[in-house]
């Protein structure tokens, strides 16, 4: 056997080694520029979502709040009567008379963590009430008035009705 081999002729050995051969360059490149697309698509999607799921946690434990206010007011005929706008942490839920009669613990957190707000009627009759979460950003929207479109916006609960609720897609 001569050691030449003229051109296009491959042995059985020559075939079995580049079979055995890993992935190529452009190969590996293109595997990891699909990945790096998908990932450009599902992190948003994602963060989206956990921030949706937020606000609809805030919304419940606001209506959870509701039914224990309205439990109260049918037992003492008015409303728990805060005349300022304050964190509920800092007025006491046994300070409003909700704890634990009417609701096991009362939320102060929101889904971002921020506190939420209760406040009744200035008049200090507790004829109303407000409940409220500022949002993601966890301040005071000036444009907070029925659907919201924007996670910073505020989450705002009166008298049973929420007065400014997400609806629709958010940013």
């Amino acid at each position: 056997m001569s050691a030449f081999r003229p051109r296009g002729e491959v042995d059985e050995d020559m075939r079995k080694t580049r079979s055995q051969k890993g992935f190529t360059l452009i190969e590996l490149l293109i595997v990891v520029a699909i990945i790096g697309i998908i990932a450009a698509i599902a992190i948003p999607n994602l963060m989206n979502a956990m921030d949706r799921s937020k606000q609809k946690r805030s919304m419940a434990d606001m209506k959870a709040m509701h039914n224990a206010i309205e439990q109260y007011a049918v037992d003492v005929n008015y409303y728990p009567v805060s005349t300022s706008l304050t964190p509920i942490a800092s007025i006491g839920a046994s300070a409003l008379g909700l704890e634990p009669n009417y609701i096991r613990v009362v939320p102060t957190r929101d889904g971002w963590g921020g506190p939420y707000y209760y406040g009744s009627d200035a008049a200090g009759v507790g004829s109303d009430y407000t409940i409220v979460s500022y949002g993601k950003d966890k301040k005071p929207s000036p444009n907070s008035r029925g659907a919201t479109g924007d996670f910073d916006c505020d989450i705002i609960f009166q008298n049973g009705v929420f007065t400014a609720a997400p609806e629709g897609a958010q940013n």
